[in-house]
């Protein structure tokens, strides 16, 4: 099965509403590695790997978020994958 990598920034009301705990779940849920963090500038950041339909989950996850979340727009960029192993939030 291959692997793919995807990062992406999410911006909208994304910090605060538990975006990177609910992001963390849907990938042990969908069995992806990666991690996620609160920019500054008030963006999500985050890199997810494994297979293409799970990493395409998790993405389509971040166009949405959780239920408190307002996602205004996802930029994301496909990349080379590192080998990651299970799923941190910084």
């Amino acid at each position: 099965m291959e692997t793919v990598r995807c990062h992406v920034w999410v911006e909208g009301r994304v910090q605060g509403v538990w975006f990177r705990g609910a992001t963390r779940e849907q990938a042990r849920r969908h069995g992806v590695a990666g991690w996620a963090r609160n920019l500054a500038d008030g963006r999500v950041e985050a890199v997810f790997e494994g297979p293409r339909e799970a990493v395409a989950a998790l993405v389509a996850f971040c166009g949405q978020g959780p239920p408190a979340a307002r996602v205004d727009h996802v930029e994301r960029r496909d990349e080379p994958p590192e080998g990651l192993e299970g799923f941190e939030i910084a």
